[in-house]
């Protein structure tokens, strides 16, 4: 099927071809085209190319209006102020815009021209550990890209690197190789009992190991077993990351998302290639030997006076740490999975590092101007009163339970307005509002900025939140069942009312802003965009009877609206990783 063209491209068209026309030796002006509160949209290009020529702006507009033909897209053009064109575009023209992204399975959305492979690293709990509220930004702002990246053409490996490596997993071994059967075998256990278990082995473990030297010794010569690929020590660990993994699994389904098995590459991956890391670095000259430990110097990057600060690649004792990891990671993702771009979507305290990190790689060659590294620093989540989310007892909030209770709080306003669901579908329909309003929070804020976790906001009917947006849709959906024999049809010969206007030039906007979102990594210009949707639909709906309409072409071209209009929103949030229910 061939792409959608949308009004603004065909405006923009339309206009380049009158300034061509007007000023010849201005080929490929751009008219510098956008929305406007005064017409459809207002173009502001002819005052640079006025200069430019050294004409008047107010006589060049005049002039180029003169050349734009009116009727079929453009209805009427105005000059204003010293030389803007507002553009009122024709009704026809915005239905049969319309119309054709309804006919288009994609409603519109362009495929990129060349799509590449993006390894995308996000969603990265630790092992025997359990999750936390600083795990859900990485999570879901990492599946939301990864839709939307997917949905643009993007081919997306997810990888999620979690943290099942290091000293304290010989502690943990050490305790049950000495204290056998503390652990139940997975199977026999579902996620949240095998994390508790984890847990208190974990906190058991940590006592023997504080209050014993011998323990700590045995623990210390545990972890060398375990680097170095010890048979009994490696089998027990495997145990505890498949115990940890079937948590993960269980939170991941509480969250709504897809975690693929052969994605989760933890630290450990990549134990076997840091020796050559560090070999290949120290070799090319990028890292060098300073006090024992191999490093890379930065000139830009500088601490406490003035001293440079490096990046650690081995340590002295010959230990590897977070930067030897996540090198060897880039070697692997680049050198084995193809990648021309690697995303991380990691705590914006991270930010440092990555920058030390990505110049490394770039020095080494193993990022070069084939692949794009790019850190999606993320901020924090903050409390209700603006201080970084604990419990009363100061307590890390653990996410599961975070979960829970939006549901709980979802249930009770699904329960308020549901009046011919059962308490199974309130309960369905819970999970899917307070899971969705969640993400939505975190979504709809710029990925760097903080933002507040208040569940009492999330939840509300009004504002900007996903409940808002699902009522919005399963409104829609009883409007279009209880239209009976009467279906969605576009009506080009028809006139329409500003809100009918106003709806549709914003339903022609939604393929540029999805492509141009999944192109900046912004899932916030997403949710912005459906807010607005359901802001304007809201308008429409309360000025625009659609059943009670005054014909039968009125009718069915408000049912097109409302449908076109309800797959908007079904795709929009799909791509934010969310739920329409057909019913609230």
């Amino acid at each position: 099927m061939a792409p959608v063209t949308s009004l603004t491209d065909l405006v923009n068209q339309r206009l380049t071809d009158a300034l061509v026309s007007a000023l010849p030796e201005t080929d490929g002006a751009d008219p510098l085209l956008r929305r406007s509160d005064r017409a459809d949209f207002q173009a502001n290009g002819i005052l640079a190319l006025a200069k430019k020529a050294k004409a008047n702006p107010r006589e060049l507009a005049t002039k180029v209006v003169g050349d734009i033909v009116t009727g079929d897209v453009i209805k009427d053009v105005e000059v204003s102020g010293p030389g803007f064109l507002n553009v009122t575009v024709a009704d026809r023209a915005i239905t049969e815009t319309l119309a054709a992204r309804a006919a288009d399975d994609r409603l519109g959305v362009p495929l990129k021209e060349n799509p590449g492979v993006t390894v995308i690293d996000y969603a990265q709990p630790n092992v025997a550990k359990e999750m936390h509220v600083g795990h859900l930004r990485s999570a879901v702002i990492g599946d939301a890209l990864r839709h939307m990246l997917d949905f643009t053409g993007e081919r997306t490996i997810g990888r999620h690197h979690i943290g099942d490596w290091g000293t304290q997993f010989g502690m943990l071994i050490q305790y049950l190789i000495e204290n056998p059967g503390e652990l139940a075998p997975p199977s026999e256990v579902d996620g949240a009992e095998a994390m508790s278990n984890l847990n208190r082995v974990y906190k058991a473990s940590r006592a023997v190991f504080d209050a014993d030297d011998d323990f700590k010794e045995r623990a210390r010569k545990r972890v060398v077993a375990l680097q170095s690929g010890d048979e009994e020590t490696l089998k027990l660990w495997q145990q505890f990351v498949d115990e940890s993994k079937v948590y993960f699994y269980s939170v991941f389904e509480k969250l709504d998302m897809e975690i693929r098995d052969e994605e989760i590459v933890g630290e450990s991956a990549y134990n076997d290639g840091m020796p050559e890391t560090a070999r290949l670095l120290e070799e090319m000259g990028v890292a060098v030997r300073s006090e024992g430990a191999l490093v890379v110097f930065f000139d830009d990057i500088r601490g406490k006076d003035d001293q440079p600060v490096p990046l650690i690649v081995q340590k002295a004792d010959g230990g590897f740490g977070y930067a030897a990891s996540d090198l060897t990671a880039i070697r692997n993702r680049v050198g084995e999975l193809d990648a021309t771009t690697l995303l991380y979507v990691v705590d914006v305290r991270q930010s440092l590092h990555f920058k030390m990190v990505f110049e490394t790689a770039r020095r080494a060659g193993w990022l070069n101007e084939n692949v794009t590294a790019h850190n999606m620093g993320y901020g924090t989540v903050l409390g209700a009163d603006g201080k970084p989310f604990k419990t009363r007892e100061g307590e890390t909030v653990k996410l599961e339970d975070l979960l829970d209770e939006a549901v709980q709080r979802a249930a009770e306003v699904v329960r308020e307005k549901a009046q011919d669901l059962t308490e199974e579908e309130i309960q369905e329909r819970a999970a899917q509002v307070g899971i969705g309003a969640v993400k939505y929070a975190d979504l709809s804020t710029s990925p760097s900025r903080d933002y507040k976790f208040d569940l009492d906001q999330m939840v509300s009917l009004n504002g900007d939140t996903s409940v808002y947006l699902q009522y919005a849709y399963a409104r829609i959906q009883s409007i279009l069942r209880k239209a009976g024999e009467a279906k969605p049809v576009a009506h080009p010969e028809l006139e329409l009312v500003a809100a009918e206007r106003a709806l549709g030039l914003h339903l022609d906007a939604f393929g540029t802003t999805v492509f141009e979102a999944a192109a900046e990594y912004a899932p916030h210009k997403v949710a912005a965009y459906l807010y607005q949707l359901a802001s304007l639909y809201t308008a429409f709906y309360d000025k625009c009877p659609v059943l009670k309409a005054d014909t039968e072409e009125q009718k069915e071209n408000r049912l097109f609206l409302c449908d076109l209009t309800a797959r908007t929103l079904h795709q929009g949030m799909a791509l934010l990783g969310i739920r329409t229910p057909e019913r609230l």
